[in-house]
């Protein structure tokens, strides 16, 4: 694995359930519409990059389950979508501004509460944790990402 990262989706649009549903348990992230977010995608993230699948916006946030970039970056059809609440009427199929890649899942976890992160001191530096921090997509380091693992392995508390 290269790199980790944390990726936030809501779970009413697009849960850890759904990725275990679909086909080849494997679901284009899309609706993406930050460009730091993008551009991680777009520049750092590579094939096989390990990925903690964080529910947001939802009654009890946190890290559901743990899945893989599984594949290249290409456009997000939903940017050409009237129909669509990604819509971006200045994106052409020439010229496309958001991108996407494909997450895989590894496994389900039990919920990893927000606040159960923010009392592990290991994950005091994580961006999810930092005060105003908005992206849907976020670099964590390996040693946080072995912390997060390590939590994983035991029982809620």
């Amino acid at each position: 694995m290269r790199s980790c990262w944390l990726m936030k989706s809501e779970p009413d649009e697009a849960s850890i359930d759904h990725l275990a549903q679909a086909p080849q348990q494997t679901l284009p992230w899309t609706g993406v519409r930050n460009y730091q977010a993008r551009n991680f995608m777009r520049d750092a993230m590579h094939p096989g990059d390990g990925v903690l699948f964080y529910h947001s916006s939802c009654a009890e946030p946190g890290i559901a389950g743990i899945a893989r970039v599984a594949g290249e970056v290409k456009p997000d059809p939903t940017q050409f979508d009237a129909r669509s609440p990604y819509f971006d009427a200045k994106a052409t199929p020439g010229a496309p501004r958001w991108l996407l890649r494909d997450v895989s899942l590894v496994r389900k976890t039990r919920l990893l509460s927000l606040a159960e992160m923010r009392a592990t001191p290991a994950l005091a530096g994580m961006q999810v944790l930092q005060r105003g921090n908005r992206l849907s997509i976020t670099p964590v380091t390996p040693a946080e990402w072995q912390a997060v693992l390590a939590l994983l392995d035991r029982p809620a508390p």
